[in-house]
Order: structure tokens, then C-alpha cells, then sequence
């Protein structure tokens, strides 16, 4: 196997909490997010467009601290209603069996009886896919101060949902994840490569070709990693079919911009 076809795994998208990259600003918005949990808020939205980084930094925000806090992820939205109550009362009593059946007004009245005894944090991630009636009731939920919710959704259209006067009130923290600048990208590809140990394939990469990867994704961490999924491959092919043409300690640009046309970054 070829060193490019091996690199390749270091860009799969992938979720979980070493995926997670120290960048100057990723760290940034860990800390900011890390101060609103200890804030005595109800809720706290973390939005951003898809690829910049959310459910990463869910994901590393609970492997740190699930030891030292009553901290927990939904990584998968819970669409039935019932089920998403029974996690929740889960979280709350890890130790106790559930009741045979649980209402939301039931669940509301147990709340209401926990208000001076327990507080847990719960991470909501995709939450774009809950539906009004359940971010309503979500609401309802986090108004009892028992569950603080943080909720992560894409910045789309269904961002009017979260808008609303009554839900926006009860919002005391909006933290927003914005792609990547230029130096972020050469930081997050330069890590990402000497993390799998490649540290030659790291001092291939040219500014000139970070700035090109960096305007055809926009900096978008989903976006680098798939141009650099395919570029890798490219290389790949090149290696085993005509060396001679990838020669040299550099990446070559027009290679990432046969990249950029293979996945409609680029229109010919």
C-alpha cells in the first residue's frame, strides 16, 4: 500500500472525539463553549453551516468531562417522543428502573421535584431534525433547570425555529463555528498528516497549494477533508501507474485542481 492510499484514512470524516484538531480557533470555541455549561443557563445554541466542526467538538466536550460532570451526548436525534424521555430519565437516574410507561406532563411533574437535587447537561446534536413539537417541548424541559441543553444545529432555513421570541428567551449563549481561514487550513491538513505520522507528506504541502485547497473549499473542514481524500488518491494512481509525473518534495497544484474538478469544485 502506498503512503497516499494510507493517508487517505486521516480524512475520512469522522466524529469522534481525537478527531478533534487544537486549531487557534477550534480552541477558541471549546473554551467559550466550556464557560457557558458552568454558567447558570437553561439553554445553548451551537450552530454553524455542516463541515465546521460541531459534532467534533460535542464529542470532545463530553469524552473530557463525562468523568468530572453529569455530561451527556445524543449523538443521534431521538425522533419518538417516548424514547427521548426514557434517555432522559436514564441520565437522570442511571441507577433506578424506569417507570412501565412515561408521559411528558409525568416527566415534567418528576422534573419539577428534582429542581434543588440534581442538574445534568445534555449534548444535542443534529438537532435541525427534531421537529417543532419536540424542540417546544425541549424547551419546556430545559425551563426546569434540571436539564441544561446544548443544542447544535446546521445554519439553514430551519434556523427560525430556534429564532422564535419564545425560544430565543430562553437562550442565554449563541455560539456560532464559522469555517476555517487560510492559516487554520495549513494548522488542521499539517496536523491531520503528521497525526498518521506522515511527516514527509506534511512538508509537501506548499502554501501556495494551502491557499488553493483553502479557496476551493471556502475552509470547510468536511470540504478539506474530501479534496484531500481525492487528491491522495490521485497520487495514488500516479505512484503506481506513472511515477515520473508526480515527482518532486512538493504537491503539485494542478493535481488539486484535477481534485477540485472531480468533486464540482472547479467547473471546466
Amino acid at each position: 500500500m502506498s503512503k497516499y492510499k494510507e493517508l487517505q484514512s486521516a480524512f475520512i470524516d469522522k466524529i469522534e472525539a481525537d478527531e478533534y484538531i487544537g486549531l487557534d480557533t477550534s480552541i477558541l470555541f471549546y473554551n467559550k463553549l466550556m464557560e457557558s455549561i458552568e454558567k447558570p443557563l437553561k439553554m445553548i445554541l451551537l450552530f454553524g453551516k455542516p463541515g465546521t466542526g460541531k459534532s467534533v467538538l460535542l464529542n470532545k466536550i463530553h469524552h473530557d468531562n463525562k468523568e468530572s460532570k453529569p455530561i451527556y451526548l445524543i449523538s443521534t436525534p431521538i425522533l419518538n417522543e417516548e424514547e427521548f424521555l426514557r434517555t432522559l430519565y436514564d441520565f437522570l437516574f442511571p441507577e433506578k428502573e424506569q417507570p412501565e410507561t412515561i408521559s411528558f406532563n409525568r416527566f415534567i411533574q418528576i422534573l419539577h421535584t428534582l429542581k434543588d437535587e440534581k442538574h445534568i447537561i445534555v449534548l444535542l446534536d443534529e438537532a435541525q431534525l427534531y421537529d417543532s413539537t419536540m424542540m417546544e417541548k425541549i424547551r419546556l424541559i430545559s425551563d426546569s433547570r434540571v436539564i441544561k441543553f446544548v443544542v447544535a444545529l446546521h445554519k439553514t432555513d430551519r434556523e427560525d425555529l430556534i429564532a422564535k421570541e419564545h425560544f430565543q428567551s430562553r437562550i442565554w449563549e449563541t455560539i456560532e463555528l464559522k469555517n476555517g481561514t487560510v492559516h487554520d487550513a495549513q494548522v488542521y491538513l499539517q496536523k491531520k498528516i503528521v497525526q498518521k505520522n506522515f511527516f514527509e507528506v506534511a512538508t509537501m504541502l506548499t502554501k501556495g497549494n494551502v491557499k488553493l485547497i483553502h479557496r476551493l473549499t471556502g475552509g470547510n473542514y468536511r470540504e478539506i477533508n474530501k479534496l484531500m481524500y481525492t487528491l491522495l488518491e490521485i497520487y495514488d494512481y500516479y505512484e503506481k501507474k506513472q511515477p515520473s509525473k508526480i515527482a518532486g518534495n512538493t504537491f503539485q497544484n494542478k493535481f488539486i485542481e484535477m481534485a477540485g474538478l472531480k468533486l464540482g469544485y472547479i467547473h471546466a
